[in-house]
């Protein structure tokens, strides 16, 4: 005698609000186990087979069931991506056990949550053992600044070259990632000299300490260059461009061989006195940088970049007070002691060598230029109209008039 199946009811449209049974639960439960199975009970197509069923159901079904299937896959090495991506994508409560805890989950998976999941989500991602450059990518393009500082703070979290050009645009309006992004090893000179000059002085000493690099490898490396590149008279601009980067020598013979004055020191003794644009932009040329880095060092609020330019420029230490005293700004506080400002930046004088300063001088030099990527460009230039070089010098003088008084 045969057994008689019960008979299901025929299909119809689905209850806004299914009862969730015993039945339903003891059936998520058992697919569950069918797709936690290992690969010798149960083959590729038989798991997502199953998980189909499972995310048709979970698709209906109430966040508790969701959440259970979602701890039962925390365990699972390997699991069905289209039943992942449902789980993934759902409330957090739903989610967490997935991203809380060491699950292997692909790329693909977390960047699809990342992209479709809310800020929660992302927050846990960026809280997991290892996140890879990708990842990192797709939770920094959110613009969340909490999860930045969590991938920030995060050592298992790898940083493409992209994602810290990014991250150190950014820096610029959230000043909290500063600290983080100088204590990751990734950072660059390059991203480290444009994050100098939205730092604090006490940040900008420690990029200072830590990528002022020397050029004597990469000038004993091409010495015999410099001969060949006189004899083709400086024709190639690639070559001339990066040999004037390696070069020792930092002031400007031909400017000097244009100029009203005798020399750079000249100059300087005549801007104690008070500094104006073309005087600022007269120092530029002697000094060998375009007078639009030269606005940026002498407008800059703190003074560092004053030391540097002299240290960098073969001038004494002398030439920093003068040029402090040419901007108007105060040597000594009411006690008649220096003030804290010019001391900070006399000590960046002393501690720096010629060759490390030179090397800092020519990366600001390049800020303003196609050596950076546009994001680190965009972020030294946003705001800063004085930089923008295709302007006549009446016109840039103007602009760095209302940058800000030049004495302030």
């Amino acid at each position: 005698m045969t057994e008689i199946s019960p008979r299901l009811p025929e299909s119809g449209p689905a209850p806004d609000r299914a009862p969730s049974g015993r039945a339903r639960t003891a059936l998520i439960k058992r697919l569950a186990d069918v797709v936690c199975l290992p690969s010798s009970r149960v083959n590729a197509f038989e798991r997502s087979m199953t998980a189909d069923v499972l995310v048709e159901m979970l698709r209906e079904g109430t966040p508790a069931e969701r959440m259970r299937v979602a701890r039962r896959l925390g365990m699972l090495t390997e699991a069905p991506a289209r039943l992942l991506r449902l789980l993934l994508r759902d409330e957090i409560e739903v989610a967490r056990p997935l991203l809380e805890e060491d699950t292997p989950l692909s790329d693909t998976a977390l960047i699809d949550c990342a992209t479709q999941a809310g800020p929660e989500h992302r927050m846990l991602i960026a809280r997991r053992r290892h996140v890879s450059e990708m990842v990192c990518e797709a939770l920094i393009s959110a613009s969340e600044p909490q999860v930045v500082d969590i991938l920030l703070g995060n050592e298992g979290a790898d940083f493409s070259a992209d994602a810290l050009d990014a991250v150190v645009a950014a820096s610029k309006q959230y000043a909290q990632f500063i600290p983080s992004l100088l204590r990751r090893a990734e950072l660059r000179p390059a991203h480290a000299y444009v994050l100098f000059w939205w730092s604090a002085p006490e940040s900008r000493r420690q990029i200072l300490t830590r990528f002022a690099v020397s050029r004597e490898v990469l000038q004993e490396a091409v010495s015999d260059v410099f001969p060949m590149a006189a004899e083709e008279n400086w024709q190639d601009p690639l070559v001339r461009k990066a040999l004037q980067f390696i070069e020792r020598r930092q002031r400007n013979r031909a400017a000097i061989a244009r100029s009203p004055y005798a020399s750079l020191d000249e100059a300087v003794a005549d801007a104690q006195n008070g500094l104006s644009h073309e005087l600022v932009r007269e120092l530029s040329f002697l000094a060998g940088i375009k007078p639009t880095t030269g606005a940026k060092i002498f407008t800059d609020p703190y003074g560092e970049p004053l030391a540097i330019l002299c240290k960098a420029t073969g001038l004494p230490k002398s030439a920093v007070v003068a040029l402090w005293r040419g901007l108007r700004r105060p040597e000594a506080d009411s006690s008649g002691e220096m003030t804290a400002a010019l001391e900070r930046t006399l000590i960046i004088y002393d501690m720096m060598a010629v060759d490390r300063a030179q090397t800092v001088l020519r990366y600001w030099n390049w800020s303003l230029s196609s050596a950076l990527t546009p994001a680190l460009v965009r972020a030294i230039r946003e705001g800063d109209d004085s930089a923008l070089d295709e302007y006549s010098p009446p016109q840039r003088a103007a602009m760095l008039a209302l940058a800000g008084d030049l004495g302030g």
